[in-house]
């Protein structure tokens, strides 16, 4: 077997490497942690739109926290109950993203200076219940096409990465899905 990872004649598949490479190769660097030679994507710009989803996941996480103190009228329980809790699935993925930033050596960007300047999504208040949930649904959509870009972006340079993305994408697909259903619901 190869000591560096080359293409299987037969297979057109990376080959593995043995076990005396791969165990001398974990003792290069090993300050950088989970970064390791094998990583491929570009790092500094991971770790720049990494901070860009966390500033999109805070700015949503703070919308829909002000929506839901501030939901009233007959409808209002449900849809409230709703913000709160896409609010909290919204801050576990800003945990996540920060996590991973730190894996990859970055500092996660928690700084309010620039927040919304660094988020995809807008803070927009909204001024009716109704109002609300149309805001906080195009918020919804301008992750999902920003996630599905950044998914597409990673291809196969960081599957660590691209993986927990695609596991955010899934839930703000669901997010859209729940805004939709309620946006429907107001219409009866």
């Amino acid at each position: 077997m190869k000591s560096s990872i080359l293409k299987d004649e037969e297979t057109k598949r990376p080959a593995l490497s043995d076990i005396k490479t791969l165990r001398k190769r974990a003792r290069q660097d090993i300050e950088k942690g989970a970064v390791t030679a094998g990583y491929s994507a570009d790092r500094k710009h991971v770790i720049k739109i990494l901070n860009e989803a966390l500033a999109t996941e805070l700015v949503c996480v703070l919308r829909y926290k002000r929506h839901y103190f501030m939901a009233s009228g007959i409808h209002a329980a449900p849809v409230a109950a709703e913000f709160l809790a896409h609010a909290a699935e919204e801050m576990s993925h800003a945990d996540l993203i920060a996590k991973r930033i730190v894996e990859l050596r970055g500092e996660p960007n928690f700084s309010p200076d620039g927040l919304s300047d660094r988020s995809h999504a807008e803070y927009t208040e909204g001024d009716t219940l109704k109002g609300m949930i149309e805001e906080n649904l195009i918020a919804e959509r301008i992750a999902i096409e920003s996630y599905r870009e950044m998914v597409a972006y990673l291809g196969d340079e960081d599957s660590t990465t691209r993986r927990m993305l695609e596991g955010i994408l899934a839930s703000e697909e669901e997010h859209a899905d729940d805004l939709s259903s309620l946006l429907v619901g107001m219409k009866d």
